[in-house]
């Protein structure tokens, strides 16, 4: 590892030399002198020890919290950076080595303005009032644990791996933040703790225990952790923290976190066992229409190897509760991204994060149990290793399938092993490695590999390198099977910029990742300018930014081009409006089939589309997202639209109705696609809930429903009651044929230390 930071330190000092000096330095004086000296002191706190815990009631009454410092102090990010929070805001810690308690005195003038937001684990936090608080428990100032809740009293909780920064490719049709943050935060990680809270006429009020044994830690009896608590008062759109964070920034910026000290910390491990119960009827088309009613039964088993290292297993592993994927309309010709949702992988899966996100995904645990035409294969069991060990974090991981009789294409029984090793060095740079197999386990012949090493350099708090280079290994596959990538990213409070270059060979080929596309070279390059136009004023911020893209073939053709201008606009009320204006190329060298009969033939294609976005005050009972698109396509025109209409009502219901309508005319021939969905819940506790989801689909002719009951105890288990229908369809209710029912019900429940 002396190698490795020698390595970085080199590149770090040839980069810093190779940029022009007039601009390093005109961008370290704009995040110097508009940065409150007075704020830029490390923040340092303590917890205080205790014999009696407090009880979780979220009434802050307990004796014991008087022994607690109150850690006060919060300074706004939004809407006047460098400003004392505009409402007394107070937290206190405390320990009794088996967990760690956080209370927080969210003092209000105007208790009936505060914002409680939806009762539903890990729901959207801007959406409402919240507090929350991140843990660096390495102390290596990128990676973290997020808890955070709302007067609702919700549980919301998360994994911070490089400090949330995943660098995604940005696709048509996604946000900006949506591009920027994938691969850096895990939202979907369940860990066991309980938080409670209560408001009153002086404010509201929320109290957590967080068990030891949900976090990892290095060894040494007595610790010190890095801490940033935030507060965020919806209906002023403001945020505030502890260890003052600049306006470019997020709670996950962990370089910018203070200290909190002195924590007696338990040596005994977490050893827990949850088991599951299944039984279910169900009927679908691959069978013949035949109707069974399995019944199974399965195991998680977790073990802490080491007070920082853990050790999962699963047997029969089940994901029958998780909701299903959000149909999207499809008018390209490569493949869509869907993300992971099931539990086992989603838990550490930041560790084994490296490539491009939604471009070059080097691993993708999607792959595993699932085939690419969305079939479910059955997961045998495996195990996984996390955590740290002599200052490296390693990610090991073996999972096992069964064949599925009938598939097409075959899917024979496979073998998956997935091994990650990265260092995190100062100045938040860091050095990995990974490598990937799949290989069949009646057949050594049919395998997959794939190798990678891939790094972070960072240059002062605003530039940051980004790097990877990988190799894939398939039988029959020779030469040009490699791709690599770098990107330059600057970040501060006026400009958002990056340059990015990947070259991917027609023969990479990561069976066990995501591709959109192979054989190219891509060039990207994104300016955004961020000014601050009123902290109160109906439009806060004027974000103009541009956005071109480039896919070029070995043989110098051209194959996507596409600029995107943006003039958008925040309103202070969270919402958002942008005019877009888009030209694109595409480049074919075969026909493509965009449409049942419907053949564009080969060629190079130029047109503009205008695009506009607009988005209302999201914490609202009613609130609207809206997108438009008009112009031209290919050698003829779209016109179309998404539109999200949602409506709450207090914290307990919640319903959403999202459509999707394109209308494309082209020369060789007319169609439309239509998307609906519609989403119905009703949260009767943060722990208790009725969630359902309609979809209706002309492209994939599908019409689907799943409906989900679930009553949750500790770390994502409990009881779940879930429906699921599946029908061929011709129209939103023209039912031609069923494909698929289910029923199932399943238990799962925790027994041991931890989570």
């Amino acid at each position: 590892m002396a190698v490795a930071h020698i390595t970085v330190s080199l590149l770090r000092g040839v980069l810093l030399a190779a940029l022009p000096g007039a601009l390093a330095a005109q961008a370290d004086s704009i995040v110097g002198s508009r940065t409150p000296t007075a704020h830029r002191e490390p923040r340092i706190a303590a917890s205080a020890l205790t014999p009696t815990a407090p009880v979780i009631d979220g009434k802050l009454d307990d004796e014991v919290w008087k022994k607690a410092r109150a850690i006060a102090g919060f300074v706004q990010r939004e809407p006047r950076e460098g400003a004392a929070i505009s409402e007394r805001t107070e937290v206190r810690i405390l320990t009794d080595r088996e967990a760690l308690y956080v209370a927080a005195w969210l003092y209000d003038r105007d208790p009936q303005g505060i914002v409680p937001g939806e009762r539903v684990r890990d729901g959207t936090l801007t959406n409402s009032d919240y507090f929350g608080f991140i843990l660096d428990t390495y102390l290596d100032r990128q990676n973290g644990f997020v808890f955070a809740t709302t007067p609702a009293g919700i549980e919301y909780d998360g994994q911070v791996v490089k400090e949330g920064e995943g660098g995604g490719v940005f696709q048509q049709g996604q946000t900006r933040q949506q591009a920027g943050s994938m691969g850096g935060f895990n939202l979907n990680w369940d860990g066991s703790w309980k938080v409670a809270t209560s408001v009153d006429s002086l404010g509201w009020y929320a109290e957590f225990r967080i068990p030891f044994s949900t976090l990892r830690y290095g060894g040494g009896a007595v610790q010190n952790w890095g801490l940033n608590l935030v507060r965020s008062i919806r209906r002023r759109n403001e945020e505030a923290f502890w260890s003052f964070i600049p306006r470019q920034f997020s709670l996950m910026r962990l370089s910018r976190a203070g200290t909190l000290q002195g924590i007696p910390v338990p040596t005994r491990r977490i050893a827990t066992i949850t088991p599951y119960v299944l039984a279910s009827v169900r009927r679908d088309s691959l069978s013949g229409f035949t109707t069974d009613y399995p019944k199974e039964a399965g195991v998680d088993v977790k073990l802490g190897l080491s007070p920082s290292l853990t050790l999962d297993l699963t047997y029969n592993t089940d994901f029958a509760q998780v909701e299903v994927d959000q149909q999207q309309t499809n008018l390209t010709r490569f493949p869509l991204f869907f993300p992971e949702k099931r539990p086992f992988f989603l838990e550490n899966a930041g560790v084994f994060s490296a490539g491009t996100p939604q471009a070059v995904d080097l691993f993708f645990s999607r792959k595993i149990g699932i085939t690419d035409s969305g079939q479910q294969v059955p997961i045998l069991g495996g195990g996984r290793i996390t955590g740290k060990a002599g200052g490296v974090t390693l990610g090991l991981l073996q999972i096992f399938t069964q064949p599925v009789p009938g598939a097409v294409p075959e899917e024979p029984a496979n073998s998956y092993s997935v091994a990650r090793v990265n260092r995190e060095l100062p100045g938040r740079s860091r050095i990995g490695a990974l490598f990937v197999q799949r290989i069949a386990t009646d057949s050594g012949a049919d395998h997959n590999r794939t190798y990678a090493v891939d790094g972070r350099v960072g240059l002062g708090e605003a530039w940051t390198v980004d790097w990877w280079g990988a190799k894939t290994e398939t039988p029959g596959l020779h030469g040009r099977d490699a791709a690599f990538s770098a990107r330059l990213g600057l970040e501060n409070r006026v400009w958002s910029n990056s340059l990015r270059f990947v070259q991917v060979g027609e023969n990479f080929n990561p069976e066990v990742g995501f591709l959109s596309r192979s054989g190219y070279r891509f060039f990207e390059a994104q300016a955004l300018r961020k000014v601050r136009l009123s902290d109160n004023g109906l439009v806060r911020t004027w974000i103009p930014h541009m956005n071109y893209r480039s896919y070029w073939d070995f043989k110098g053709f051209q194959e996507t081009g596409y600029l995107h201008l943006d003039p958008e606009m925040e309103f202070s009320s969270g919402g958002r409006f942008g005019p877009e204006f888009n030209f694109s190329r595409e480049g074919l060298t075969e026909p493509f089939e965009i449409a049942d009969g419907v053949f564009i033939p080969p060629g190079v294609y130029d047109w503009f589309s205008n695009g506009w976005d607009f988005s209302t005050n999201p914490s609202a009972p009613f609130s609207t997202v809206l997108r438009l698109d008009v112009g031209g396509f290919y050698n003829g025109t779209r016109y179309g639209g998404t539109l999200t209409l949602t409506y709450r009502r207090g914290a307990a219901i919640t319903t959403s109705l999202i459509v999707d309508f394109q209308d494309v005319n082209l020369p060789v021939g007319d169609f439309d696609r239509s998307l609906v969905g519609l989403r119905l819940g009703y949260l009767f506790t943060p722990r208790i809930f009725v969630q359902s989801l309609i979809q209706y689909s002309n492209q994939a002719r599908i019409w689907s429903a799943n409906a989900r009951f679930g009553w949750l105890n500790t770390a994502g288990t409990g009881l779940f009651v879930v429906f699921n229908e599946a029908q061929e369809a011709d129209g939103l209710a023209r039912w031609l044929r069923s494909q698929h029912r289910s029923f199932t019900v399943k238990f799962t429940k925790q027994f041991g230390t931890g989570g």
